[in-house]
């Protein structure tokens, strides 16, 4: 998959394609929708698939002072869009000069100038250009105009057929530690990818080390335990892990840092410096503060024991296997 940073020069290959656009925070399966669809008409029309999105996220232009908790920052958004067979990203750098652009001047000077799309989808509410004026009727006209066509989704909802597929619900979703509902939207388990780094190394002295990756500004699922499966991320590698997660300030210790650490079942060695990619099963408690270690230490060996059962049940049965997404990530191709 080509990954074309808006500084480039578009390859000649990545031309005539077929593209999806959008924010396409999380990939979720309303964005998978869009994606197809734009898969469905380069088969058809034996030309390639892309995906035009923006960076940084439009919301991180206009009010920068407020963190966005994003579901799939720039690099796991281009790992998301490969897996799904996507054959060329196009970041597009959203800055105030692009923001000012009248839809029509968008349109020519990316669509049409920058990448010669021959067509383009878009989902019902995708409003571009100055002010947010242009809409997907404005797309259509203007498809007419410079020679591609488009296809217009429709909202996309759930199996059955009443919640919509929508990042903000998935945000709030995770907030409130409600991680399957969460999964059922994006499909996929809700994943974080990053690089260890090393910690206070308190938890090797009371028998739990654990792998500590710093998180995004803005990121902010629900704090406390979580059942997660960590695979590393040089799929080559192919290792695969269960483990216990923490996401918080730790209370006990009386930090002031968000933290996410990793408790990996059954595993010893020092993984510091490499990129990791945690995917969150399931809840198990909120965040809370112990007066005595032992009573910590107790708590975690329950905790533990409880992810466990939870990831056998999942090993087992994982809902995600009825989705693409779930597909590849069980069987470590995402």
């Amino acid at each position: 998959m080509f990954n074309i940073k808006h500084s480039q020069t578009v390859p000649n290959g990545c031309k005539g394609a077929a593209i999806a656009i959008g924010n396409f925070d999380g990939m979720h399966l309303g964005h998978q929708a869009l994606i197809e669809k734009a898969e469905q008409y380069a088969r058809a029309n034996n030309c390639i698939s892309g995906i035009v999105t923006f960076e940084p996220h439009p919301k991180l232009l206009f009010r920068p002072d407020e963190p966005m908790f994003r579901l799939s920052p720039p690099r796991w958004k281009a790992r998301l869009a490969k897996a799904l067979g996507v054959q060329y990203l196009d970041a597009i750098n959203f800055d105030m000069s692009l923001a000012g652009l009248e839809p029509e001047e968008f349109v020519k000077q990316i669509l049409v100038e920058r990448l010669a799309v021959s067509h383009v989808v878009t989902g019902y509410d995708f409003h571009f250009g100055k002010g947010r004026k242009g809409s997907p009727d404005t797309m259509r006209t203007l498809g007419k105009k410079y020679g591609f066509g488009v296809t217009i989704v429709d909202q996309v909802t759930d199996i059955d057929g009443v919640a919509p597929y929508s990042s903000s619900y998935i945000r709030t979703a995770l907030r409130r530690g409600h991680v399957a509902h969460a999964a059922h939207q994006l499909g996929y388990w809700w994943s974080i990818m990053g690089t260890v780094v090393e910690g206070d190394k308190r938890g090797r002295t009371i028998g739990y080390p654990t792998a500590n990756i710093r998180l995004d500004k803005g990121c902010e699922p629900h704090e406390g335990i979580y059942a997660v499966r960590v695979r590393h991320a040089d799929q080559d590698k192919n290792l695969t892990w269960k483990g216990a997660a923490y996401i918080g300030y730790r209370p006990t210790f009386e930090t002031k840092r968000l933290f996410l650490e990793v408790f990996l079942f059954d595993f010893d060695g020092d993984l510091y410096g490499q990129e990791l990619i945690v995917e969150f099963i399931d809840f198990i408690r909120p965040d809370k503060k112990f007066d005595q270690l032992d009573d910590l230490l107790a708590q975690m060996k329950i905790d533990c024991d409880t992810i466990r059962d939870r990831l056998d049940i999942i090993s087992g049965a994982d809902p995600m296997l009825d989705f693409k997404l779930g597909q590849l990530q069980s069987a470590n191709r995402l």
